[in-house]
């Protein structure tokens, strides 16, 4: 890893931005680890009494090293700390981290570690939440690790986060191991699933498309979407609404593209827009509906996020609502429109995309099935 690679922009006060609401609930579109991650080491420094970070990934080396630095401080100074990571997405940082921030007198939990798969249980923890005093949250896709955020001229992840400020983090505290909940403040909305799976977050997605009515602009990381949500899609953009899908051009997931690409040819016969983003990988989870509401979090539109654990925050203000339709216009913008004489191919490279694409599919229905009959018992 370059030296560069493991700095982080020096850390600023927070304070109210052009992009916040001046109201009961402040909100502040954060776009990538390269503006989140300051800002999140600071509510961490600042921390009076309690700190709760719950996270899919979280490297030990660079950026991570830092936030694991600025949890033992808090933790040392008499702050409640206590840090969840998944233990498959954090497996090789989770024996460091529980050592030493147990060691600092912090709570640590590995959510499903390895072991947990004989006993049955897959289902993971892919919320990315930290709360502070229960007075500032951060929510949506971004992980703690240094490919989330900008190097030089080398762009990070594409992803996005949420800061909110007021009774909407009060309500997340009091719900944090509640299960499933859906909390409500002024403009904004947080939905976490629990036991009962992420059913309640795709129907949130699925009213959102059902009413839009002028445009409606998703970008995806893992776009894997039940028959039910391709339909939604579809009926969108055939009643006239503008329906534009911004999705990976590259995956740090194995052949998690061909199972998305299978579905190109009848999206764009719909007269859905599809736009592939490649300056990096593409790891949002968003969408914009005409220009007014923001839905993001950790939850994907794929089967295993109706089995995961996961968040979405849904903002119903027009200025963060703006916002998010700059940034994703402008990767829109950056991205590699795909055209339907782009998916002619040949009949063996057609016949073997659609059947890895649904074989893929396919397998990742079956699993997130069976995982969620084992969490029903």
């Amino acid at each position: 890893m370059r030296p560069e690679a493991l700095m982080v922009p020096p850390l600023a006060p927070v304070l109210p931005s052009s992009r916040e609401v001046t109201a009961e609930e402040r909100i502040t579109l954060l776009d990538g680890g390269t503006e989140a991650y300051p800002r999140m080491l600071e509510a961490i420094a600042s921390a009076k009494q309690r700190v709760h970070l719950e996270v899919y990934t979280f490297e030990r080396e660079g950026v991570g090293a830092r936030f694991l630095d600025a949890l033992v401080a808090a933790a040392r100074r008499g702050v409640t700390v206590k840090v969840v990571v998944d233990g498959w997405g954090s497996m090789k940082a989770s024996s460091h981290l529980t050592q030493t921030l147990k060691a600092a007198g912090a709570k640590v939990r590995v959510y499903n570690p390895l072991t947990s798969l004989f006993m049955g249980r897959s289902w993971r923890n892919h919320r990315k939440i930290l709360l502070v005093d229960d007075a500032v949250a951060f929510l949506g896709g971004i992980n703690i690790g240094d490919e989330y955020a900008a190097h030089g001229d080398e762009p990070g992840w594409a992803d996005l986060a949420l800061e909110l400020r007021g009774d909407i983090c009060r309500q997340l505290g009091a719900r944090l191991h509640a299960g499933a909940s859906a909390l409500v403040s002024g403009a904004v909305s947080v939905f976490l699933s629990g036991f009962g799976g992420g059913h309640r977050l795709r129907k949130r997605y699925l009213s959102a498309i059902d009413g839009a009515k002028r445009e409606l602009v998703l970008a995806h990381a893992y776009f894997l979407p039940d028959v039910g949500f391709v339909r939604a899609l579809k009926r969108a953009a055939r009643r006239g609404v503008k329906v534009s899908l911004l999705l990976a051009g590259r995956s740090d997931v194995v052949f998690a593209r061909a199972a998305t690409m299978r579905l190109y040819r009848d999206f764009l016969r719909a007269g859905v827009g599809i736009h592939e983003w490649t300056a990096s990988t593409l790891h949002a989870k968003a969408a914009v509906v005409d220009g007014k509401k923001l839905l993001v979090g950790s939850f994907n539109l794929d089967p295993l996020s109706l089995v995961n654990l996961e968040t979405l925050v849904e903002v119903e203000e027009p200025g963060v609502a703006a916002q998010s339709a700059l940034w994703l216009e402008k990767h829109l913008a950056l991205s590699r429109r795909v055209l339907l004489e782009d998916c002619s191919r040949s009949g063996f490279q057609r016949w073997l995309l659609d059947i890895v694409g649904l074989a893929v599919a396919r397998f990742a229905e079956r699993f997130a099935s069976f995982i969620g009959r084992r969490r029903k018992r």
